[in-house]
Formats: structure tokens, sequence, C-alpha cells
């Protein structure tokens, strides 16, 4: 797995308080059942993967991890951040917290912008998953990009479509759902999927 090295973009806060929503707390529920079942599993004392929620219809504002987050069993207010706006082009992410967000939050933002059937978005790491992709009918980039990086959320726009749920080439996947339930379970369903192929070959 490619070495964290921090977020890959301008981090402007507009607020300097951790963001404010009755839903952070099943958000923080589903990142420890992610934790527990090792899909965010820690690499150099930092957790990886990143989840996400869209905080209205409509709009494209959502609150996701922070950056450089320990593991994800137990997070306190600070470690979420809403995001309320991005450049994209110009590589600046506007926030309300006290962290910077996901290093990829531009990557959460292109999929809310594109997807206005899509409410939560969870970015994990399984093996299985990712090795038996083919095999399992699961949507692929093409190639293997660094994280955090544009070329790397263009390659998610390109079989973005209707998919809710993509393996990005030799990094992780995009559990996609119209709620953080159906995000979540969608994960852990084909990580099921995956491990058993993977016992049966």
């Amino acid at each position: 797995m490619e070495r964290y090295v921090g977020v890959k973009f301008r981090t402007e806060f507009l607020r300097r308080e951790p963001p404010a929503d009755d839903r952070i707390g099943e958000l923080a529920s589903w990142c420890k059942r992610f934790h527990d079942l090792g899909l965010t599993p820690i690499l150099e004392g930092r957790s990886m993967g990143n989840l996400s929620f869209r905080v209205s219809e409509g709009k494209n504002e959502f609150i996701i991890t922070a950056s450089g987050l320990g593991s994800k069993d137990t997070l306190e207010p600070d470690s979420f951040v809403r995001v309320v706006g991005c450049n994209v082009s110009e590589r600046i992410v506007y926030v309300y917290g006290l962290r910077e967000p996901s290093s990829e939050s531009i990557l959460h933002y292109r999929i809310y912008e594109l997807r206005d059937d899509v409410n939560a978005v969870f970015h994990g790491h399984n093996q299985a998953i990712l090795r038996y992709a083919g095999a399992l009918g699961i949507v692929e980039t093409r190639e293997k990009l660094p994280y955090g990086s544009l070329e790397l959320v263009k390659s998610v726009e390109e079989i973005l479509d209707r998919n809710n749920f993509i393996v990005i080439k030799g990094h992780g996947f995009l559990s996609l759902g119209s709620s953080m339930g159906e995000a979540g379970l969608l994960a852990v369903r084909k990580k099921i999927a995956a491990e058993s192929f993977m016992r049966q070959h």
C-alpha cells in the first residue's frame, strides 16, 4: 500500500470548530464497524480509509473523517470535518473543523457532485476484494494511481456511472449508498463474498 504523506490539497478553514450534526454518531458507529472488520487497517500508526455522508439533499457538502487518524474504533468530535466546498482544479478544500479532512475529500466531493442519489461514501481496504474484483464482477479503475491525486479522482469518474461498488486498482474500494446503512452493508456483503471466494480457490 502506498505510503501516507498527508493531504495533497490546500485546506481553507472557514470555521475552527467541530461539525455539529446528529448523524455523526451513526458515522462513528460505521467507522468502528469498519475497524472491527479490518476494512480500515492501521498502517504506520494511521487508519486507512475514510467515510462520509452528505449533509443535505441537493448540496455537495458532507461530513467526513479527518486526515491522519489513528484507530477508527474510538473517535472524538474533532475526528470529523465538514467539507462545504472544493475548487477541484486549484486543489483547495473549504471546511468547518479543527483538523484537515481526509486525503480523499476531493474524490468524495466529485462523487456527491456527479451522483445526486448518493448520500454516503465509504472508502475502505480489503485485499480479498482487490484480488478477486474481476472474478466477482466488481468494476475496477484501469490503472494504479497515487492516493489523493486528481488523476485517481478522474479514473473513478470514468467508471462511476450508476455503479455503487468500485475497486480503485491496487488501492481500495468505494461503497456508495442512499444512506450510511446502505453503503456500509454493501461493503460488508462484498467483503464476505470476496473472502468466501478466496477460501474456495
